[in-house]
């Protein structure tokens, strides 16, 4: 049984502030750690709201302890900021709770969250708040090893940046990535996506995990929309500050994926993994700018009306049958304006101009040219009409020596003999 001096005890080293008041509001008792907290030496009689400073940050919590008093709460639990005397702010969960004896009085718990609060807000900006709060506040946030679960992946990346970027400083280079990952992030918590990671310039997003999504593939398909209309106003804020505009492509992917912790018991990571993943990474990489290619299965899980541009197949490395996949502008309620949307209007009486095309096989040109001429070019300068020596397939990658020009680019179809093209990079040839 506990006595009075293990009582006294556990509230002399409490490190949670624990005071008595009366219904009237005066304190009764007061530990040690609430007297660190308030500034006061145990003094009885004075109303705990005036022993609080009276500055514009204690207005939330003065007010709930008179508010309690005069409607006679039996219990109150908040979370409030609260300044001391010396202006350090404290991240407080109080709990009030009416005990009816004679005289009846008050009991208030304080227990200081700051600390807590800190670590989440460092997790949340160095992962997402969902991973913050799988890894804070749930038994398996701890722990290694991984879940199957239904979820739809996002994956974006900005075309041409890598050679864009080595034209930038170092500063300027941060800029403008913050910036856009700024925006997009926004696009991405608003629909519910848990952002696993940067990587480069892309963006590794899933939609299910750790939280639960039923609608998870309608989400994702509406953020990448959105995302596409989101960059409109990056590029307006790169043009009134003289960085240079960003093209970006999203693929989508729907399916199971083993989600969890990966890693050791030293240093772990949320991560998604599976077939699901990697298919959407392929998926991503036959993009242009300004398009948004989702995944057959994804469709599929789509409950609202869906506005298809263009289907296609491809080949996934593994796979033993070709996917079928879909250009989308629009999804329910959330669409591309019309100046939004990729479209071509060729430049009229253009001169021809011999080229010479390189075949890209992963990251690498291959040094074998073949001769070639571009026929025209669009009028912003994106896309050209190709006629090449070489048989090109849709979606590769190809380089383009024109003139002082090297040009990195993307089959996007076939027309008679020729090619449209569409530019991801150009720079002066180096040699």
């Amino acid at each position: 049984m506990i006595g009075p001096d293990q009582v006294q005890y556990f509230l002399t080293n409490s490190e949670d502030s624990i005071c008595i008041i009366s219904t009237s509001g005066e304190l009764l008792y007061t530990n040690p750690a609430a007297e660190r907290l308030f500034g006061i030496s145990g003094e009885e009689g004075v109303k705990i709201w005036n022993a609080i400073p009276y500055v514009e940050g204690n207005d939330d919590l003065i007010q709930m302890f008179i508010d309690s008093i005069m409607n006679k709460d039996t219990s109150q639990e908040v979370i409030v900021d609260y300044w001391n005397t010396e202006g350090k702010v404290y991240n407080l969960h109080v709990k009030m709770t009416f005990f009816k004896q004679d005289p009846p009085v008050y009991l208030i718990v304080i227990t200081d969250l700051t600390q807590l609060f800190k670590v989440n807000s460092a997790l949340v900006r160095y992962t997402s708040p969902d991973i913050a709060d799988y890894a804070l506040m749930t038994a398996e946030g701890q722990k290694s090893g991984g879940v199957k679960k239904s979820v739809t992946i996002l994956m974006s990346d900005l075309r041409g940046f890598t050679v864009l970027g080595s034209k930038l400083s170092a500063e300027t280079l941060i800029t403008v990535l913050n910036h856009y990952f700024e925006a997009m992030v926004a696009v991405i918590q608003k629909y519910g996506g848990t952002v696993i990671e940067f990587l480069g310039d892309g963006i590794f997003t899933v939609f299910g995990a750790p939280k639960d999504l039923p609608d998870h593939a309608t989400r994702a398909s509406k953020c990448a929309v959105e995302m596409q209309k989101a960059l409109k106003q990056v590029n307006e804020w790169n043009k009134e500050n003289g960085y240079p505009t960003l093209e970006m492509g999203i693929a989508i992917n729907s399916g199971d994926a083993v989600v969890g912790n990966i890693g050791s018991e030293k240093k772990m990571k949320y991560g998604c993994m599976g077939a699901t993943v990697n298919t959407t990474g392929r998926l991503e990489g036959l993009t242009v700018g300004g398009q948004v290619f989702i995944s057959e299965n994804t469709k599929k899980e789509i409950e609202e009306f869906v506005s298809v541009v263009s289907e296609g197949k491809f080949l996934p490395k593994g796979s033993p049958v070709e996917l079928t996949y879909y250009e989308i502008d629009g999804v329910g309620e959330v669409h591309l304006d019309d100046d939004e949307k990729t479209t071509i209007t060729w430049k009229e009486d253009e001169a021809v101009s011999d080229c010479l095309v390189y075949l890209i096989e992963g990251k690498t040109v291959v040094e074998e040219s073949f001769k070639g001429r571009m026929l025209k070019t669009s009028d912003n300068n994106r896309f050209a009409l190709l006629e090449s020596e070489l048989v090109l397939a849709p979606k590769i990658n190809i380089m383009i020596r024109k003139d002082d020009d090297v040009i990195y680019a993307k089959v996007i179809k076939q027309e008679e003999s020729n090619y449209v093209v569409c530019f991801t990079a150009i720079s002066k040839i180096n040699i």
